[in-house]
């Protein structure tokens, strides 16, 4: 694995495991009412769109990051939604 691709997958890491905490905060509270909907639905449509760009480009870690970033924030879009 060369230097770029070590690069790309920090930085995926970093970016992806941001959003656990929120996971982990809207679980144990029962409560997004603080995570606006219009922001959800923007970024997870936003993340979508990197992950099919990163499978047409054959990137790893932009598939690997945004994969995982979608994963979170589909959860996190349910609970709100859930919760609401």
């Amino acid at each position: 694995m060369n230097f770029i691709n070590i690069l790309g997958f920090a930085a995926a890491t970093l970016t992806t495991i941001a959003f656990l905490p929120q996971l982990y905060k809207v679980w144990q509270t029962k409560s997004a009412k603080d995570v606006s909907l219009v922001m959800l639905v923007t970024f997870c449509l936003g993340i979508f769109l990197w992950f099919v760009y990163g499978i047409l480009i054959s990137s790893k870690p932009v598939i690997f990051a945004n994969f995982l970033t979608l994963f979170f924030n589909l959860i996190i879009l349910w609970l709100k939604i859930k919760y609401e």
